[in-house]
């Protein structure tokens, strides 16, 4: 129980595409990431996800548009809408999340980029 500074734990990785845990709430993890160019195309069939942009601006593509997602602003993607979120312009977007612990990184996709375990910081 004590506070978690978001920037300072962003600091404390460099790996494009792999969340690291800061915290649990019941049975929902708490992550961080760094992403920059576009990730891999997918759905998660029972979890929503939540994704708040603290640096940058993450563009979440769906099948039929592209939302943009500003500093400071959040999207969640319900459980199965196929996305892929993505930057532009050789960013690197800070983004927290927030899912069910039962969430697979890529859905049932398995890609390059799919992590299976993500290091609590």
């Amino acid at each position: 129980m004590k506070p978690i500074n978001i920037k300072n734990k962003h600091a404390l990785f460099s790996k494009q595409w792999h969340p690291h845990r800061i915290a649990i709430v019941d049975n929902m993890q708490v992550l961080l990431a760094k992403i920059k160019g576009e990730f891999v195309w997918h759905s998660h069939d029972d979890e929503d996800e939540l994704f708040q942009v603290i640096k940058g601006t993450l563009y979440m593509q769906f099948r039929n548009r592209t939302e943009v997602v500003n500093e400071g602003e959040i999207i969640v993607v319900p459980k199965g809408v196929e996305h892929n979120p993505s930057t532009k312009d050789d960013e690197e977007v800070h983004l927290l999340l927030f899912e069910k612990l039962s969430t697979a990184h890529t859905g049932k996709v398995k890609a390059e980029l799919t992590q299976t375990e993500y290091p609590e910081i």
